[in-house]
């Protein structure tokens, strides 16, 4: 079910982190704050993550010229266990604190929460999420020093974060309609395949939208998925041909966006909670500020699984949540 936004709450402030990699990329003068030895002042991946988020909704709130304190709620998640990114990284500040846990979806996830959450009670709210390649490596993979080699299907998990202020009445940008995903397992259970894994739940959730809507890929300006990478997002594209849909040019994944799949050693592209947070707040917000875009659908999806999950030879099952971002008011 899509959920309507009748106050369409605007998006008054928002910044991105980025690490080395993110920096060296295609949209890495676009970041607000990047830190090439990708440590952000501290020991270890974990806290250098906690950081990413501290550093992130500092600068959103400075951009929306806030104090903390003006602030009523935070939804805030990332990819480590128990989401110690998030509550340990916005332990200083003074906001009610709501943590998420959408894997790669969150920051569709939490954003869509902050936008519910300001429409129907005129809530200040924000929204932040974050990954870190090293930290994720460590947690889900093999840590660094094992020198693993990664599959031709893996993705490059972002080491990015980002912020978003959601409120009623303010913001160029606004939120018509959110719509939150369905839980799908499609029998994947390689974890060097999360492409393969996220299409389904991406399909089905981009079909619910447009049956519900009665529109089509075309009446967007842009449409976003992330972070599929480069066989996750064809999967999605003949998913949809299957189902009625043709997603064409206006159609591109933040894996793609954040990364050139080229010249970069990131094989399928990018992934992570930051990835898809870090192109929004860069590329897609200002592109809707500046003109460029009036009406775009912004997908984010996520492999629901954890270490336990995947040591007992579960399947892994997938989430794609989307938010309708709009210039205009109706």
């Amino acid at each position: 079910m899509i959920i309507k936004l009748e106050y369409y709450p605007g998006i008054s402030g928002t910044a991105s982190v980025g690490g080395k990699e993110e920096h060296e990329g295609p949209i890495g003068a676009l970041i607000d704050y990047c830190d090439d030895s990708d440590r952000f002042g501290c020991d270890t991946w974990e806290q250098s993550e906690a950081n990413m988020q501290k550093i992130a909704l500092s600068l959103a709130l400075k951009k929306a010229s806030l104090a903390d304190t003006e602030v009523d709620i935070v939804f805030a998640g990332d990819l480590m266990n128990q989401c110690v990114s998030s509550g340990y990284g916005l332990l200083d500040y003074d906001i009610p604190f709501a943590g998420l846990y959408g894997a790669c979806s969150t920051s569709a996830e939490s954003l869509a929460m902050a936008s519910v959450f300001a429409n129907a009670y005129n809530l200040r709210s924000a929204a932040v999420t974050s990954s870190h390649f090293c930290s994720a490596e460590r947690q889900f993979r093999f840590p660094l020093e094992y020198a693993a080699l990664r599959a031709p299907t893996s993705q490059r998990t972002v080491t990015g974060a980002a912020a978003f202020i959601v409120e009623r009445g303010r913001g160029a940008v606004r939120v018509s309609d959110v719509l939150f995903g369905r839980s799908i397992d499609s029998k994947i259970n390689d974890m060097n395949n999360m492409g393969a894994a996220m299409a389904p739940a991406a399909a089905d959730s981009f079909a619910r939208y447009f049956d519900e809507t009665k529109t089509s890929p075309d009446d967007y300006d842009a449409i976003f998925s992330g972070d599929l990478g480069k066989e996750g997002k064809k999967l999605v594209e003949e998913l949809m041909l299957q189902k009625g849909y043709k997603l064409s040019d206006n159609y591109n994944d933040c894996g793609l966006v954040i990364y050139d799949t080229k010249s970069q050693d990131v094989h399928s592209g990018g992934s992570g909670c930051g990835c898809a947070a870090t192109v929004l707040s860069s590329v897609i917000i200002p592109s809707i500020e500046n003109g460029k875009y009036k009406n775009v659908l912004f997908m984010a999806t996520g492999a629901l699984m954890s270490t336990l999950s995947v040591q007992q030879g579960l399947t892994i099952p997938s989430i794609a949540h989307i938010v309708h971002l709009t210039s205009e008011m109706g």
